[in-house]
């Protein structure tokens, strides 16, 4: 972090009489262009730091398509997507979800994909998302540019909730979109610039920090949810394992909310909260946020950082609260 400015002034002076690189906090700052050359680097395309992921995610749609058009979007991904499209319909824009394991439908002006989808942790069909005439979007927080770099793979757009690994430290909340053309990027920058959701200096010096830990995280966290994972297979009270092969997220089902609530609410290493990403294990039943969509006893895991062993014996002494 040597070498990085926080720079947390609001205006910058003109030079000569004219604007220089930096005028105003809300269209860039020093510190959020540091952020953004460097996510841009690890995607391998013009990024835009934003105050979330779902600030990012809403300057998308609402920059790039008009009322009337349709996204469609791959089932079983993250469901605060879903919740924002259904806002936006009161503003024209409707949305249909198609299985990304597959071919997305061909009516559609945007393909929003998710590598992996949380909680379901399918993986797209990338091949088939790309040759679609509409712009496609990949939503790659759970992957991170080290394991999935959907620019190379056809996509338009990558979206980050950097809360989530990026930032990895949960005391951060930030977005960040990844363009592959300029014009896109100019796009967006200006739309960010007009509506305001841009990322504070401190923000952006949260995720240059987060960043310069990210592939040792990752692969500590990549190895601990590879172990979990075989042991949960084995173990008499979970019906169904779904883990990618990568990354520190994973679920997984015990028979139905009364076991998953026992299981969560006993665990004593890993906290019993939600999001994921950061350096602290997390699980939680997401029967209380999306009970319509996934089985009543899905526990979604977050693999933090302590011992895999540790993790284990917890996970096995809740377990056997059922």
């Amino acid at each position: 972090m040597s070498g990085v400015p926080l720079d947390r002034s609001t205006t910058w002076p003109y030079e000569g009489g004219e604007p220089g690189a930096f005028t105003y906090a809300r269209f860039s700052s020093p510190t959020v262009a540091e952020a953004e050359r460097r996510l841009g680097e690890l995607d391998g395309g013009r990024a835009l730091l934003f105050a979330s992921g779902t600030a990012a995610c809403a300057g998308v749609v609402l920059a790039l398509l008009e009322p009337g058009q349709t996204v469609a979007l791959g089932e079983g991904g993250y469901y605060g997507t879903a919740l924002l499209l259904e806002e936006l319909g009161r503003w024209g824009l409707r949305a249909v979800e198609f299985d990304q394991t597959g071919p997305p439908p061909d009516d559609v002006d945007l393909v929003w994909l998710e590598a992996p989808s949380n909680p379901f942790l399918t993986v797209p069909d990338f091949e088939s998302a790309a040759t679609h005439p509409g712009r496609v979007v990949c939503d790659a927080t759970a992957a991170t540019p080290l394991v999935v770099r959907p620019l190379e793979l056809g996509c338009d757009l990558v979206v980050h909730s950097a809360t989530k690994y990026l930032g990895g430290h949960d005391d951060v909340l930030a977005g960040v979109l990844v363009c592959s053309s300029d014009e896109d990027f100019e796009r967006l920058l200006d739309f960010r610039s007009r509506t305001g959701p841009a990322a504070s200096a401190d923000t952006a010096w949260l995720v240059l920090r987060g960043l310069e830990t990210l592939e040792i995280r990752f692969a500590r966290q990549t190895a601990s949810a590879q172990a979990l994972s075989d042991r949960l297979r084995e173990h008499g009270a979970v019906e169904v394992v779904r883990y990618p092969g990568f990354g520190g997220l994973l679920s997984f089902d015990v028979a139905g909310a009364d076991a998953a609530r026992r299981v969560e609410s006993s665990t004593r290493l890993i906290e019993n909260s939600t999001s994921l990403g950061g350096v602290t294990s997390r699980i939680e039943a997401r029967s209380r946020w999306e009970g319509h969509r996934v089985p009543s006893g899905l526990l979604r895991l977050s693999v933090g950082l302590e011992e895999p062993d540790a993790l284990w014996a917890d996970l096995e002494h809740a377990l056997g609260q059922i």
